[in-house]
């Protein structure tokens, strides 16, 4: 029997995850907004790669809902409706406020320091809140601290899913008034919670967080869909 070759070419996966990820952050950060169109060959030539690790980038955040294919016209960054960003945080809140639980009654005390470091990462990028990749990057760290001291591998994916879609709403609603310094003490309260091990007050903590987080974002996408309802 002939000897099956399982090796893969490592260089071009590397490139892959890169490329999605320079996406992924650029959409997180506002660079491609909402409903525009992801023309292959411009962004070749940003990023100075293929078609076909782009096509492949590409397809990975349209399953992630980053991105979403119109016939006929090819690749744009998605958009999301109040309903589905309404639903998208009720889920995430009980979600989250699972994670707080689970990470103060399981977490072990290096995963609790290292999400007091996460506080710490992103207080200092929203010291500086002209940068915004440096802000999604530092929530998103302290999300996936989160997420990993929860210790729940099914809880991961499903917040994953649902960290990416939202993604596109965040940004928006860290950036208005009062809002980052609001995030700041509540990712806070919620370290200050599951610090002292104690899980109710994690939960609620994190539900809280989600809770003041979307109604930010629900009232900015509101706003959004009334001054573009007269152009349609």
């Amino acid at each position: 029997m002939a000897d099956f070759n399982l090796q893969v070419p490592r260089q071009a996966a590397t490139l892959r995850l890169l490329v999605e990820n320079k996406l992924r952050s650029a959409i997180a950060a506002g660079h491609f907004k909402p409903g525009q169109r992801l023309i292959e060959r411009e962004l070749c030539e940003q990023i100075g790669v293929g078609r076909t690790s782009i096509r492949e980038a590409l397809r990975q955040l349209e399953a992630e809902g980053l991105v979403t294919t119109i016939p006929h016209r090819g690749p744009e960054v998605s958009s999301i409706t109040y309903d589905e960003a309404r639903q998208l945080y009720q889920v995430r809140a009980l979600l989250e406020g699972f994670a707080g639980r689970a990470f103060a009654e399981n977490g072990s005390e290096d995963d609790i320091a290292e999400l007091g470091e996460a506080v710490e990462h992103f207080a200092a990028a929203a010291a500086d809140s002209n940068d915004r990749s440096a802000l999604i990057e530092a929530k998103s760290h302290f999300y996936a601290v989160l997420m990993d001291g929860a210790g729940n591998m099914f809880v991961k994916q499903m917040l994953t899913l649902l960290h990416n879609r939202i993604t596109l709403l965040r940004v928006t609603s860290m950036t208005q008034p009062g809002r980052l310094s609001g995030s700041v003490a509540e990712l806070g309260e919620i370290y200050d919670a599951i610090r002292a091990r104690d899980g109710e007050r994690a939960c609620a903590a994190c539900q809280r967080h989600i809770e003041t987080a979307a109604q930010v974002a629900l009232t900015v996408l509101k706003a959004s869909d009334k001054q573009a309802s007269p152009r349609r």
